[in-house]
């Protein structure tokens, strides 16, 4: 069994599934994928992400603002409290830093971030980590805001093996995406080759970042079988292993009520 660890089911284009998610989640059994956690990207997703999560027990959901999103906008730390205290909540974000894009002032992305960590804090629910451009504000933040308290996971990874270790000393797992899929990744590669794998999680990002076969069209929560079989060749190791160990994963650190 494998968990998409990381996808926006709210976001899906249900065209090609007769215009129904359960359709999209049946593809996903089909390619041996029990469990999913769709993530928010700002707060006005929650109720359609609860009412995902209330139809499908092996759904589970977050609650956060994006990097991204509403460029400069403070963050309603009430709503963010209010809704991650509920029970199909396992995690806060995803949050993080995100420079690729940014101009001027950069100082709200900080604060928003660390808003987020503080509510992880307070709810005991482990944080979402986007980072871009930004490796060293965002271990910086990490760890002046003590969020290895709560841990978490740096969610669809690029960076290098020496940002991956300082995360994973800060009490953060190292998530893979398809992009360790694409023939120029080899940077990461090295990096799921090297860490250990019990710290490691895989995930789609869908509908965003196909994995080879598929890339450049839809992602689809189903294709994080992609991911796994591209990572068992990379570090010559069952398929079996890489999936009973990145599913022991989720399950230890987002501690899902199942």
């Amino acid at each position: 069994m494998l968990v998409d660890s990381h996808c926006h089911l709210n976001m899906l284009d249900l065209s090609t599934f007769d215009g129904k998610l359960e359709n999209v989640l049946l593809h996903a059994k089909e390619n041996g994928v029990g469990y999913f956690l769709s993530v928010a990207v700002t707060l006005a997703d929650h109720p359609d992400l609860v009412d995902i999560a209330k139809q499908y027990e092996n759904v589970f959901i977050s609650t956060g603002l994006h990097p991204n999103e509403n460029p400069g906008e403070e963050l309603d730390i009430t709503t963010l409290q209010a809704n991650a205290n509920h029970p199909r909540v396992i995690a806060i974000g995803e949050t993080g830093l995100d420079y690729y894009r940014q101009e001027g002032n950069i100082q709200w992305q900080q604060t928003r971030f660390k808003h987020h960590i503080a509510c992880a804090k307070s709810v005991k629910k482990p944080l979402i980590i986007h980072s871009r451009q930004a490796k060293e504000d965002t271990l910086s933040i990490l760890q002046s805001e003590n969020a290895k308290d709560i841990g978490g996971v740096m969610h669809c990874f690029t960076e290098d093996w020496e940002m991956a270790k300082r995360a994973m000393d800060l009490n953060f797992y190292i998530s893979f995406s398809g992009i360790v899929t694409f023939k120029n990744a080899t940077a990461l590669q090295e990096v799921a080759q090297k860490m250990p794998l019990e710290r490691m999680l895989i995930e789609t990002d869908c509908p965003y970042l196909a994995p080879v076969p598929h890339r450049g069209k839809p992602n689809l929560p189903g294709y994080v079988c992609h991911v796994a079989e591209f990572i068992s060749t990379l570090r010559n190791e069952p398929l079996s292993k890489i999936s009973e160990i990145t599913t022991q994963n989720f399950f230890a650190l987002f501690r899902p009520p199942v």
